[in-house]
């Protein structure tokens, strides 16, 4: 009852601390909050924080701002969770000093009040004799009147004052609640993702592709520069309800059927379609991604073919319907009779969880660290919760990208409950507003605190219509956008570096969709798209303004067709990006840069390299002319330099 200060307005934190905020390995996680005392008192405060397997907090003094406003910093220095909280006091030990050093000024004399100051001497312990020498000449100082001079100087010194802070007067301080701090390796911030079927991977259609075929894809991948590698799942697929080409209802002799129709007569979850190969044969695929700087990624859907094992081994993990069948899963207009969804609150709930959980942890033991989660927004939230939290006991290395375009509150609260990454609306905002409102979106607080945006601008199941058209400058500036707004994107290949624009006619779905038939594709292609893909995910890695998502800065054009963006590092690493929406036609206008960012004044000159066509132009001032011919590139990639660097 006898506290002295408030402490308000914490920040980072989602939802007042029920969940925690993200950051990757090596940031400096800025702790801010409204700190304040009644009357004028000198108030101090601190940020106490840990890693989750250490045993004692550290801390680190707050600064005090204006207005009552303070802030405080520490490094997350390796994976796993760390707490922090505040602590504040009135600080009676700086508060003497502090008026002391008023009156002194005022020209008052000071006698009493060094005397007075004694206790607060008296209040540093510490075993360094020197420090014990200082001290004790301070308090015969001050009880000395023939040394006033000499007290005075040393009551408003620095040196006392560093003391006070070393060792505060610590009377009633105020602890506010313990919050968290999830903290990734930095691959959950940065990161370039390849989805192809491996069923695929093989140079003849009518021949079923291996792992061992998908492992000669990778030299392909690596050149491109993705450093992630994403399989839809592996699993034994469905032979009961099993889906034909186009999504038929009815299969044709050879049909493969749907790799998210899970489980048969030859296994589930735990096992792999035999058709791909082996486990041996999965695990050197890893193996030989891991060589090449990839990283592979497995599907986690938790849904069941009719002939999956559970069905008849857990009845109970199903909702039977009065028919003795059960509904199978439906997203209307969309329905997946190959497929039965898992009832999450049956009565023997906690065993299904227990094996679940216990999917992800087997394939972690095959060397799996990310996982794609198949639609999780239509599983419970606390189940989410759980089962990451579990995972991350043991395996905080481990990375779960949340693939659920549903609502925004969802997809947020899937972000809140642990994942890592999340899909967007990206593939669906093709106008220059349109994204100019939602990067605002994505980097304003709380957001950008707890939700890793990935950018897809294609996927299996989605051919946006903006694709629906044999147009390579489309299809490079959707590209470049989802490279250079995201620090985290991905895209469906190798359809989209060979532009495959065929859609279902009125649907965003591509005809004769690979999710039902073996494909062949071209994969050698040498075109100017594969180009720039590869070409933009080198300078994705040597540019640290680009590794970021939610340093995005707007930058006003006079052209509604031309988009400007710039992005810095907060250090020597500017980036500026301009995309021409037209595919057509040459656009052009003025582009107006945030020269306080750069550091500069209007009148200073500095440097702009197009790092694709290493072109190089002069610009002065914060409106320079952009010019951009979609049949040449469809966009600029600058790297700003100043004069003086």
């Amino acid at each position: 009852m006898r506290h002295r200060t408030v402490i308000e307005n914490i920040r980072p934190t989602v939802n007042g601390g029920d969940f925690a905020v993200k950051r990757v390995v090596g940031d400096t996680v800025l702790v801010e909050a409204d700190i304040f005392g009644d009357g004028h008192d000198v108030v101090n405060a601190r940020v106490f924080f840990k890693h989750e397997k250490e045993r004692k907090y550290r801390f680190h003094y707050m600064k005090g701002l204006v207005n009552d406003a303070w802030e405080g910093s520490f490094d997350v220095e390796k994976p796993g969770n760390y707490t922090f909280y505040i602590e504040s006091w009135v600080d009676y030990g700086l508060n003497w000093q502090h008026e002391l050093v008023r009156k002194v000024d005022a020209g008052q004399q000071v006698g009493v009040e060094l005397l007075d100051g004694i206790q607060y001497l008296d209040n540093i312990k510490t075993k360094d004799a020197e420090l014990k020498k200082y001290l004790k000449n301070c308090a015969a100082a001050f009880r000395d009147s023939h040394r006033y001079d000499e007290a005075v100087k040393l009551a408003c010194s620095d040196r006392l004052k560093q003391l006070f802070n070393d060792h505060p007067y610590q009377t009633f301080p105020v602890r506010t609640q313990k919050y968290h701090v999830w903290t990734d390796r930095e691959k959950a911030r940065f990161s370039a993702w390849y989805e192809f079927f491996p069923r695929s991977s093989g140079n003849d259609p009518t021949t079923h592709g291996t792992f061992k075929d998908s492992a000669k894809r990778l030299p392909y991948v690596a050149e491109m520069g993705f450093d992630t590698v994403y399989f839809p799942p592996i699993h034994p697929i469905g032979e009961k309800n099993r889906k034909g080409k186009n999504n038929a209802t009815h299969t044709a002799e050879g049909d493969v059927g749907s790799p998210w129709a899970i489980g048969s007569k030859l296994g589930g979850h735990k096992d792999i379609n035999p058709a791909l190969g082996s486990l041996k044969d999965f695990k050197a695929f890893i193996s030989e991604a891991k060589k090449l700087g990839i990283e592979t990624v497995m599907d986690f859907a938790l849904q069941c073919a009719p002939d999956h094992p559970y069905v008849k081994e857990h009845p109970g993990w199903f909702k039977w319907r009065p028919d003795g069948t059960v509904q199978y899963a439906e997203n209307p207009p969309k329905k997946y009779q190959d497929i039965l969804p898992i009832h999450f609150e049956c009565e023997d709930w906690q065993n299904l969880w227990k094996e679940l959980l216990s999917i992800v942890t087997y394939w972690v033991d095959q060397g799996i660290t990310i996982f794609r989660v198949d639609n999780p927004h239509t599983k419970p939230f606390t189940f989410w919760r759980w089962l990451i939290a579990e995972v991350r006991k043991s395996h905080p290395e481990v990375l779960f990208l949340a693939e659920a375009f549903t609502r925004p509150k969802i997809m947020h609260q899937l972000a809140k409950a642990g994942f890592s990454q999340s899909y967007t609306y990206f593939t669906w905002r093709n106008s220059k507003a349109e994204l100019i409102q939602y990067m605002e979106e994505l980097s304003s607080d709380p957001s950008q605190q707890y939700f890793r945006p990935n950018f897809w601008p294609n996927t299996p199941d989605i051919l946006p219509y903006e694709l629906q058209q044999p147009n390579e400058a489309t299809f490079m500036a959707r590209y470049f956008l989802a490279a250079t707004l995201s620090s985290n994107y991905g895209m469906y290949g190798p359809v989209y570096e060979n532009m495959h624009f065929q859609g279902v006619p009125g649907k965003e779905e591509y005809i004769d969709s690979e999710k039902y038939e073996v494909a062949r594709h071209v994969w050698d292609t040498r075109g100017k798209l594969k180009t720039v893909i590869k070409t933009v995910n080198q300078i994705r890695k040597h540019h640290p303004a680009l590794q970021d998502t939610f340093n995005f800065v707007n930058c006003p054009t006079d052209n509604a067709q031309l988009m400007a963006y710039f992005k810095s590092d907060g250090k020597d690493d500017h980036m500026l990006c301009a995309v021409n929406f037209d595919p057509y036609h040459t656009q052009a206008g003025m582009v107006r840069v945030p020269l306080d960012m750069l550091g500069i004044s209007e009148g200073e000159a500095y440097t702009v390299t197009d790092l694709i066509t290493q072109a190089s132009y002069e610009w002065h001032g914060s409106h320079n002319y952009v010019e951009l011919n979609p049949h040449g590139l469809p966009f600029h990639c600058f790297h700003v330099k100043l004069k003086s660097a």
